[in-house]
């Protein structure tokens, strides 16, 4: 059977139940190969969604909306900007809830989000993909994630069927960021396709698109609720041929829903209200610039009144013996599984990204010869001792600044595609976070690696074996340091807000780790108290001790230096008040804030993800404040 045989058989919700056995016993392009869910309708009634707003306390988004989306309907959800159409996918998909009041039901039962989310897919506005990989490694390993124990054959099976579905084939070599704009949103539709959802909620999916490849984007829509599925989608302008091939609208203006019906019906409704649509103008623009305001409010008004009247809802009634009781549960995959497949992506996608790796190795290279050069033969000259206290110094400052960057740049738009996936059920977050984790530790000790080779021996620091360990050590745990520091920034902050939180608070760790080097009394407790808030002072408490501690012999001093005052080690221990350090508590006190950060860049990225009571009371208070100053100015 081709698709357009079978886009044809399947004209009803009814005839979708008669074909399901026929389609599963044949070798279709139709996902048959899945366990066919059972068909979902989602009602919803009186629905309202607010949000705090100014001084006024409260904006109402959403006010009292009611209607149904059908198994075997692809429906669009129309309106003006601010109308409140993404708000009414977000709620219906389990994205927002709060400030959310009302009722939702799943076939005649009260919606449970957990188990929603299960059975449904939420593709968002924008295409969020791994760049790195094929078009054929993102669905073998969006399969492998989501399919859990399946069989490898059915899982290519599964593979093979979604390319042929969405016309990927041709494509399914090439790499996702090189895909056309048509290419990634079907893309994006195909990742969330292949554990057969019931229910698919699209945000926008023809925006950004031409003409053809909105009309193949729909087309596509099109067939997967022919087989059997509620396909949902908010749209912003459709064209008149687009508009024709949804089988139900559902147009809110203003909070408020205006129309809900059948596509053809929409005309004639207008002619009921007492506004004529133009012969030859899209209907959907014409709604659109009625619910706009653009022929006067009173327009609006008289739709709101006679929706309910003209266009009730209807209760949906399906035979007894077609009645299917939803999963309680789906097959996941272990932890450990979990953790081995995402490790393998980032792994591959790691490798793949070949010219950022040179560029950080030759980055590293660079300033490794720029520092050696700064500090030359420093190390063993008993005359430059406190040049050799810049240089670790200058070691700590590269290190804060250099993994802490990238991560604040680049971590935030990983966070949004980790959303997407976390949400739709793909894995848990603490095995992404524990890959995420483990594949960086490799690059980042590698790169680190060339530049402390590099200006051990070029700045003459003492080639002994344990000297060399400690100082290596001490600079990758304050490395890993500052990437935590910089991923608990970016988990919760944009990338502009966190350019700039990362570099302002690494001023104050620095001036912090200097104070009171090279003072003769004793610093009052307050003050180290405060010094040692700074893990840069341990990281330099660290560095020094290893290179001018444990009874490391007299330095070498030039003859024409007639005095050398740091020639004894000891010395500049005691001028810098570390002659009391004791090396392993500093790796102590280092490696517990490092513990630290990773909690709580794991804390606040959960929070981002699935935030609780304390979470959304904060961020309630900052959009309070922030429309305070809005409303003032």
């Amino acid at each position: 059977m081709s698709l357009n045989s079978e886009f044809n058989a399947v004209d009803t919700n009814d005839g979708i139940y008669e074909n399901s056995k026929l389609m599963s016993t044949k070798a279709t392009v139709s996902l048959s190969h899945f366990k066919r869910m059972a068909p979902i309708d989602i009602e919803f009634n009186d629905l309202t969604y607010t949000i705090p707003y100014g001084r006024k306390g409260k904006k109402v988004i959403l006010s009292g909306v009611s209607g149904q989306f059908k198994s075997g309907e692809l429906t669009a959800i129309l309106g003006p900007s601010g109308a409140g159409k993404s708000s009414l996918l977000n709620i219906l998909a389990g994205y927002k809830s709060t400030g959310v009041t009302g009722h939702i039901s799943i076939n005649g039962q009260t919606r449970e989000a957990k188990r929603l989310r299960k059975l449904s897919c939420y593709i968002m506005q924008e295409d969020l993909l791994q760049p790195m990989l094929t078009v054929f490694e993102a669905l073998q390993f969006a399969v492998d994630l989501k399919l859990g124990k399946t069989s490898r054959e059915e899982k290519l099976t599964a593979i093979e069927d979604v390319l042929e579905i969405l016309r990927l084939k041709r494509a399914k070599d090439t790499i996702t960021e090189r895909l056309s704009g048509g290419e990634k949103k079907r893309l994006s539709i195909a990742l969330e396709l292949v554990n057969n959802p019931a229910v698919i909620f699209l945000d926008e999916p023809t925006s950004g698109l031409d003409e053809i490849s909105a009309a193949q984007c729909i087309d596509l829509l099109v067939r997967l609720a022919r087989l059997g599925r509620t396909v949902i989608c908010s749209l912003h302008t459709p064209s008149a041929s687009i508009f024709s091939k949804f089988d139900h609208t559902y147009v809110v203006a203003g909070g408020q829903c205006i129309y809900r019906g059948t596509v053809d019906n929409l005309v004639p409704f207008l002619r009921q209200v007492g506004i004529e649509c133009p012969k030859h103008y899209n209907p959907a623009d014409f709604v659109i610039e009625v619910s706009a305001g653009d022929y006067g409010t009173e327009w609006t008004s008289r739709m709101i009144n006679l929706v309910d009247t003209e266009l009730p809802i209807v209760p949906i009634c399906r035979p007894t013996q077609r009645e299917f009781q939803l999963p309680k549960e789906m097959p996941r995959l272990s932890w450990c599984d979990q953790f081995v497949i995402l490790s393998r992506r980032m792994t591959l996608q790691l490798w793949r990204n070949k010219n950022y790796m040179y560029l950080k190795i030759g980055l590293h290279v660079f300033l490794g010869f720029i520092i050696g050069a700064l500090f030359l033969n420093v190390g063993n000259d008993g005359s430059k001792t406190l040049f050799n206290f810049g240089f670790c110094f200058a070691c700590l400052i590269l290190f804060l600044y250099v993994p802490m960057l990238p991560v604040l740049l680049h971590f935030p738009s990983e966070v949004q595609l980790v959303k997407r996936e976390y949400f739709n059920m793909w894995y848990k977050l603490s095995p992404y976070y524990c890959a995420f984790t483990v594949m960086n530790i490799p690059v980042q000790v590698l790169v680190s690696t060339i530049y402390l080779s590099m200006v051990y021996i070029i700045t003459g620091q003492p080639l002994e074996l344990f000297r060399c360990a400690m100082f290596f050590g001490i600079c990758f745990i304050c490395m890993f340091i500052a990437e935590s520091m910089a991923l608990a920034i970016a988990s919760t902050l944009n990338i502009v807000n966190g350019t700039f939180v990362g570099p302002a608070i690494s001023v104050p760790l620095m001036l912090l780790a200097v104070q009171g080097l090279g003072e003769t009394q004793t610093l009052p407790v307050y003050r180290k108290l405060i010094m040692y808030l700074s893990y840069i002072r341990y990281g330099l408490e660290g560095l020094v001790t290893a290179l001018y501690g444990f009874n490391r012999e007299n330095l070498y001093c030039p003859p024409e230096e007639i005095f050398c005052e740091f020639r004894a080690p000891r010395q500049i221990l005691l001028t810098m008040q570390m002659e009391n350090v004791v090396f392993w508590v500093d790796v102590v006190a280092l490696i517990v804030i490092l513990v630290l950060l990773k909690i709580l860049t794991y804390y606040l990225l959960r929070q981002r993800l699935k935030p609780n009571r304390t979470f959304r009371a904060l961020h309630l208070i900052g959009r309070l404040i922030k429309n305070h100053f809005d409303f003032n100015t």
